[in-house]
């Protein structure tokens, strides 16, 4: 059996009916023997329902429906819970929208066990390594962003360039030794959060380089509300880490 068929790829959705469909196309293009969940929260244009159609005709696309907006974080977990529960080897989530190409799958994928080097628990896709970078995006956003990565390396010593990245590969049986429930983050923090809390049980993080492409079709997810709310988990995280030290 191949790494790719004991693979799954997560994806969160609400609202992303413009998105999903050339969306799971292209996954299956690169990742030909994966399985692709998508978590779907009850999205009101019909994404959910697309997928039950869809998934009569390929098995390997399943879709978890849940009863409303719940939040990233959480969507994240009920991706991560499912495959430690059917036993994949590999669990690899990217957002909806196709600001993560899947063309960069088979390398997050490939990283996670090299031919000539380390193995690693955690693969990220990065912005923030040499060959990454942004497209779309106002200097603002670019700064905001840098300025996040850099909060969250500092309170919870993390050592990846691209804490906040949610395009990521984890290796199953590292996060079966999770306990989910204690997770606080439910939005964005959850990307740091989980990096925090593999590192503290041993786990080995790596980094491969993306380019992060602005949204083109459907609407942004993101609102201020959830941002300050991510840096106020992350600060409280921060203050138990240097506690714990």
């Amino acid at each position: 059996m191949s790494e790719a068929e004991k693979t799954l790829v997560t994806v969160a959705t609400y609202n992303e009916m413009e998105n999903l469909p050339r969306l799971v196309e292209e996954i299956f293009r690169y990742l030909p023997e994966a399985d692709i969940l998508v978590i779907d929260d009850d999205s009101p244009d019909g994404t959910g329902r697309w997928c039950d159609r869809q998934r009569a005709e390929n098995p390997r696309l399943h879709c978890l429906h849940r009863s409303g907006k719940l939040g990233l974080g959480t969507a994240i977990v009920a991706g991560m819970r499912y495959a430690v529960e059917r036993g994949y080897r590999y669990v690899l989530n990217m957002d909806a929208d196709f600001s993560h190409h899947p063309k960069y799958l088979p390398a997050l994928l490939a990283g996670m066990d090299p031919q000539d080097g380390e193995s690693v628990d955690v693969m990220i896709g990065s912005r923030y390594v040499p060959g990454g970078g942004v497209e779309g995006w106002p200097l603002k956003r670019r700064l905001m962003s840098r300025a996040v990565n850099l909060y969250a390396r500092r309170l919870l010593g993390l050592r990846p360039k691209d804490c906040s990245g949610g395009l990521r590969c984890y290796r199953v049986e590292t996060l079966a030794r999770l306990d989910f429930d204690s997770i606080r983050s439910r939005g964005y923090s959850f990307q740091e959060e989980v990096l925090w809390r593999l590192k503290r049980q041993g786990a080995r993080l790596g980094e491969t380089p993306i380019i992060f492409a602005d949204r083109k079709l459907g609407v942004s997810k993101i609102d201020s509300g959830e941002a300050l709310e991510a840096l106020r988990i992350i600060f409280a995280l921060g203050v138990e880490n240097i506690l714990r030290r």
